[in-house]
């Protein structure tokens, strides 16, 4: 009689922590201004509330999440190494009006000298220019900078060690990719001055 009454009582307690487990990384994602990873939500988590859940736990509660929002308007997805909240893709169209004024603030000039640098990683400014076939403006590398999609790792061993510019997570995270590995393949091409237009029609592609 015993263990027929504690075993609902058992798989009680185990729904209402996967429910509150459920309600806190839902928490915890949305108010993130970047994608966190399964550690960084089971330390948040841990040092708010004092619980400790496994990292399976975690992963695979997320998981749950992930196929729960799968066909809503927004998504739980996976974006440079951690979880995040976005637009569904096919939705998308509807809110292009609303993102209209952010996106128009990103000029040709730097959205092709941004996919220049997605795609040659790392590269130094004058073969940034080499490819672009115009002058790179310490504006167009300071904006990028400012954006948090661009940085400096390290320096090439030539002559006056130019420094080397890489794309970051946030860059990844704006884009919605999880590693560079899901930026559109290139088409070839045969002149190097056709070059940024392949770069930039790519990364577009991923944008939209």
């Amino acid at each position: 009689m015993t263990t027929d009454i504690d075993a609902p009582a058992s798989n009680n307690t185990t729904n209402n922590n996967t429910a509150k487990l459920s309600a806190m990384l839902e928490a915890l994602i949305f108010a993130a201004e970047k994608p966190l990873t399964p550690k960084q939500l089971r330390s948040h988590i841990q040092e708010q509330t004092g619980r400790g859940f496994t990292l399976k736990a975690i992963k695979d509660e997320l998981a749950e999440l992930v196929t729960t929002y799968q066909h809503r308007g927004i998504q739980l997805a996976m974006v440079a190494g951690g979880y995040r909240f976005q637009t569904n893709t096919q939705v998308k169209p509807l809110i292009q009006s609303i993102q209209k004024e952010k996106t128009s603030k990103i000029s040709p000039a730097m959205m092709e000298t941004l996919a220049v640098i997605a795609y040659k990683q790392p590269i130094t400014r004058a073969e940034i220019e080499e490819i672009r076939g115009v002058a790179v403006s310490s504006y167009i590398i300071k904006t990028l900078t400012e954006r948090a999609w661009v940085k400096t790792d390290g320096y090439k061993e030539v002559p006056g060690r130019p420094a080397l510019y890489v794309t970051t997570p946030e860059f990844l995270a704006y884009f919605g990719l999880n590693s560079l590995t899901q930026l559109p393949e290139l088409m070839p091409i045969s002149q190097a001055d056709h070059a940024s237009h392949a770069v930039e029609a790519s990364l577009l592609e991923q944008e939209s």
